[in-house]
């Protein structure tokens, strides 16, 4: 027990000094021995590496072995390494010296790699063995002392001075042990009959057979040796070859015979009958191959595996029935075949990144690896050529993946990256890794709208709070950073903010008006709307909305001639009783402020005391006269005009005018003496009315006779009129008159006399027989003269007379 302790104090001080060692080339080495239990120091990786405690955990520190079995573990707290599971170097490495692990230490967040090389050492854990628990011999009675017979090898898996190193034999007088090193340092004990054997002294012997390795403590197995002693066999069995050789595919399947081996015996009989049986085989072979001890054939019972193992060499015996053997040498050569797929393993990943990443940012690193040898386990790693994105061999069977193009969300937001290895074998073998890559959005386009600019119609005198519009923009942004919200920018319509009279939905873009529209105020509306999004820092556009306001039938026609009346008088139009038919009377002028067809307006004559006898123009208002008038009609006519517009309703307005029918003024002053009049003036205008007409037929002949002066006068003073820059202007072809406080539009002729009442004072109008039709005559308009009379010079009352000769 002491001799333990020592030998376990020793390797401990060994393995102490062994982990400080330090190999070139960026790499550490370790030696531990194997079967260390589990949370055994291994060494300070991070102080070996130069590593800081504090950025363990940020930096993504982690271990990268190969194989299945993570057999070490790093402690992020204090940078150790451990091991994580026990070690079995006998399983790991086998008879391999030395035993290697090599472990790699990423950083991700450096995507620095760091290489670790652990040498496993071996300790005495395992005793020599034996295939099989007992040896039968078969020895003939003559068989001649200092024959040797093959005795089967025991097996150990430890390496080195604790591997197999003597064999003994229990003491016995027929028998000795033939211990010798072969060329691969491997114990090979025969067994040698020392004293000729007589089956009738002896028929059977019982030998042991002691194997012990050089351990410490030493370790050993023993296997029972049974010799039957046989009748005399004087041939032994011969193979047909020393040496066997054949090929056998790694893949080959379960059951198939690889190997026929043969052997004759010239005896007959039983001595004749021929066994053939493994002598020399490891236990990984005993796995694998089988022999049938009748035919010779040898078969495969289990997988073969190249990368394991390349060759594989038995010792095989054929023993005849009188128990003399022969030995031959199988060699069994394992082709290597196309059979390992190649493996992908990802040893870092990032799973999402900005679409505005610069080229060249590392997605992942990935590890390819492929178990097969040679070209077989050569491989070629690529991905679709249309995404844009290299993959590289960084270093060792690393291979990093990175951006090669400038990405856009907007264009790809999500990437199924397709990874594929092809090794290059015959047939090449495959494997496909997929990858799926987020690109996360950031603020790069401005909402867009769906137009360039808008337009549309709204109609005037809308209810308040009606959507009048929507517009739409959107962004190709996604989440906030596409988050539209729309605003009016500032603006004025007829001096008063626009917000006062259109708002806008934040989020639908809805335009609702907030007081009604007036056409004849404004006849289209300009917005310009801003549309904004949500990210930081927020981009906008703007969009010009242009609003047709659409004319609604709200205004009724406006008479402008004749006008409404201001002191209460009626407006009178006075035509001559010689009129011909066609005759125009007087216009009527109208307009109306809306537009298109709802400002189309007809004339309609609506009620007179004589009908048939005036008509009126249905889109001119003009009055004619429609026959030449009677002594039987009346001086005073009265007409009602309506004016309509052609809006859905239609509205109207209406004017009514007095027509005077008479030829002189007599006639014409006993028709105006017939108007009707207010109550409180009725007979002062009476009165006045007595006073004109007297002081006007006295004042006509004076007329008559200071025409005639001046007409000679200006007959002799042609020349100089003719050459004389003077410009008669004609009197405006309509005047007004007011007659017993009415108000009326007077139609020009060729020959007019104006006349007013005002305070008593009265200017009256004279027709000529002539129609006004006939005011185109050149030499009438071309002689017109123009006399003022009055009472008084100061006097605001006067009479004009006007003569056309």
């Amino acid at each position: 027990m002491q001799r333990n302790w020592d030998l376990k104090g020793i390797m401990l001080i060994w393995w102490t000094i062994a982990t400080a060692l330090k190999m070139v080339a960026g790499q550490i080495r370790y030696s531990i021995p194997e079967e260390m239990e589990e949370g055994s120091f291994v060494g300070n990786a991070a102080k070996d590496l130069g590593l800081d405690l504090r950025e363990l955990s940020a930096r993504g520190v982690r271990i990268i072995s190969k194989g299945r079995t993570q057999y070490f573990a790093l402690d992020l707290k204090n940078g150790y390494l451990y091991i994580n599971e026990k070690i079995d170097r006998e399983q790991l490495c086998g008879h391999v010296i030395p035993c290697l692990l090599n472990i790699e230490i990423l950083a991700d967040g450096t995507a620095k790699l760091y290489a670790v090389e652990i040498e496993i050492q071996d300790i005495n854990d395992n005793a020599p063995s034996f295939l099989n628990k007992e040896i039968l011999l078969k020895c003939s009675e003559t068989t001649v002392p200092g024959t040797r017979f093959i005795l089967p090898k025991a097996q150990d898996p430890d390496v080195g001075i604790n591997s197999l190193q003597s064999y003994h034999l229990s003491a016995n007088k027929h028998f000795a042990l033939d211990v010798q090193t072969g060329k691969d340092g491997l114990k090979h004990a025969k067994l040698i009959l020392a004293k000729s054997l007589d089956r009738e002294e002896q028929a059977g012997h019982h030998l042991v057979l002691t194997a012990a390795d050089g351990g410490d403590p030493v370790r050993s197995s023993t296997v029972q040796i049974r010799v039957i002693v046989l009748d005399a066999n004087d041939n032994a069995p011969v193979f047909t070859e020393t040496v066997y050789k054949v090929d056998v595919p790694e893949n080959v399947a379960e059951g198939t015979i690889v190997l026929v081996i043969s052997a004759t015996d010239q005896d007959q009989g039983t001595y004749s009958e021929i066994t053939y049986s493994f002598i020399e085989i490891t236990e990984k072979a005993s796995k694998i191959f089988q022999l049938n001890s009748k035919t010779g054939e040898i078969s495969v019972i289990g997988n073969l595996d190249f990368e394991e193992s390349e060759l594989y060499e038995i010792e095989v015996q054929a023993e005849d029935g009188g128990g003399l053997t022969a030995l031959s040498k199988l060699i069994l050569q394992v082709i290597n075949v196309n059979d390992n797929i190649p493996e992908i393993s990802i040893s870092s990943f990032v799973n999402s990144i900005k679409e505005d990443s610069p080229v060249g940012t590392l997605i992942a690193l990935l590890k390819v690896e492929d178990r097969d040898s040679g070209e077989h386990g050569q491989v070629v790693c690529s991905i679709p050529n249309n995404l844009p994105f290299q993959f590289n061999r960084s270093f060792g069977s690393y291979y990093s993946l990175k951006t090669d193009k400038t990405l856009d969300r907007e264009q790809v937001s999500e990437y199924n990256i397709t990874i594929t290895v092809t090794d290059k074998g015959t047939p090449p073998l495959s494997t496909i890794k997929n990858i799926t890559l987020q690109i996360s959005d950031i603020n790069d386009n401005p909402p867009i709208f769906d137009q360039t600019s808008y337009s549309g119609y709204v109609t005037e005198n809308i209810p308040l709070r009606t959507s009048i519009f929507s517009i739409t923009a959107t962004d190709s942004d996604c989440d906030q950073n596409a988050k539209v919200t729309y605003s009016l920018m500032e603006g004025r319509i007829l001096e008063i903010p626009l917000s006062s009279y259109i708002s806008i939905n934040p989020e639908t873009g809805v335009i609702y008006a907030l007081q009604s529209f007036d056409y004849e105020q404004f006849k289209e509306l300009q917005i310009q709307v801003k549309a904004e999004d949500g990210g930081y820092p927020p981009l906008s556009s703007n969009v010009t909305v242009t609003l047709f306001i659409v004319d609604q039938n709200d205004n009724a026609p406006q008479i402008l001639y004749p006008s409404l009346p201001t002191d209460g008088s009626t407006g009178v139009e006075l035509a001559p009783r010689s009129s011909e038919p066609g005759y125009l009377v007087t216009k009527v002028v109208a307009v109306d402020a809306d537009s298109g067809q709802n400002a189309w307006l007809s004339y309609h004559l609506l009620g007179t005391k004589d009908s048939g006898l005036f008509t009126v123009g249905l889109h001119t208002g003009e009055i004619r006269t429609a026959r030449s008038f009677l002594d039987k009609d009346i001086v005073k006519q009265n007409l009602v005009i309506v004016v309509k517009d052609n809006g859905q309703p239609s509205l109207s307005s209406t004017a009514t005018l007095t027509v005077m029918i008479a030829d002189t003024v007599s006639e014409m002053v006993s028709g105006l003496s017939s108007l009707s009049a207010p109550a409180d003036t009725e007979a002062n205008l009476t009165l006045y009315l007595v006073i004109a007409v007297a002081v006007v037929s006295c004042l006509f002949f004076v007329f008559i006779i200071v025409l005639l002066v001046l007409k000679l006068h200006k007959w002799k003073d042609s020349t100089l009129f003719e050459s004389s820059d003077a410009n008669f202007h004609a009197v405006p072809t309509s005047q007004f008159l007011g007659i017993d406080g009415v108000r009326a539009f007077l139609q020009s002729n060729s020959q007019e006399v104006f006349l007013t009442t005002d305070s008593g004072k009265s200017q009256y109008k004279f027709p000529s027989t002539r129609c006004s039709d006939a005011l185109t005559n050149t030499q009438t308009s071309a002689q017109q003269d123009f006399f003022l009379l009055s009472d008084d010079s100061d006097n605001k009352d006067q009479i004009l007379v006007q003569v056309s000769l």
